[in-house]
C-alpha cells in the first residue's frame, strides 16, 4: 500500500474477506499515515482497522463506525499516549497535512488514539 503500511494491518482481525471499495478505502488512509509516521519517526501501529458488521458489534463500535467503510483506525505510538498522539494528529490538521474528520480517544484505552477519515469534524475524549 504503501513503504509502512500493508493490507493486512487494516484487515478485519476476525479474518473475513473485506469488500474491495474497503481496501481502496485504507489505501487513502494508509497514505495519510505516512505523514503521522514521519512526524513522530516511529512506527504507527493499527490497533483497529476495518471491522465486519459481526466483529463491530462484538467489540461495541458504533452501529455506524467508520470502521465499517474503510475509513477509521485506532492507532499507538510507542512513547505516546492516546491523548498526546490525538493532540499531535490535531496540530497536522491545523498546519492542513492531514484532513480533519474524527479524532478522539477512549478511558479504557490510555494508548490509543482513533482516527476516521468522515467528512465533517468531530471530537471526543474520555
Amino acid at each position: 500500500m504503501t513503504p509502512h503500511f500493508r493490507w493486512p494491518e487494516f484487515a478485519c482481525r476476525c479474518g473475513c474477506a473485506a469488500p474491495q471499495s474497503v481496501i481502496v478505502a485504507y489505501q487513502r488512509m494508509a497514505e495519510v499515515l505516512e505523514v503521522l509516521r514521519a512526524e513522530v519517526k516511529a512506527p504507527v501501529n493499527v490497533i483497529s482497522g476495518y471491522r465486519c458488521a459481526k466483529r463491530n458489534a462484538a467489540v461495541g463500535g458504533a452501529p455506524s463506525s467508520q470502521h465499517l467503510v474503510g475509513a477509521a483506525v485506532d492507532i499507538q505510538v510507542e512513547g505516546h499516549s492516546g491523548q498526546s498522539l490525538a493532540a499531535l494528529i490535531d496540530g497536522l490538521i491545523a498546519l492542513g497535512k492531514m484532513p480533519d474528520g474524527g479524532l478522539g480517544t477512549y478511558s479504557t484505552k490510555r494508548l490509543t488514539c482513533h482516527y476516521d477519515l468522515r467528512r465533517t469534524k468531530a471530537r471526543w475524549h474520555h
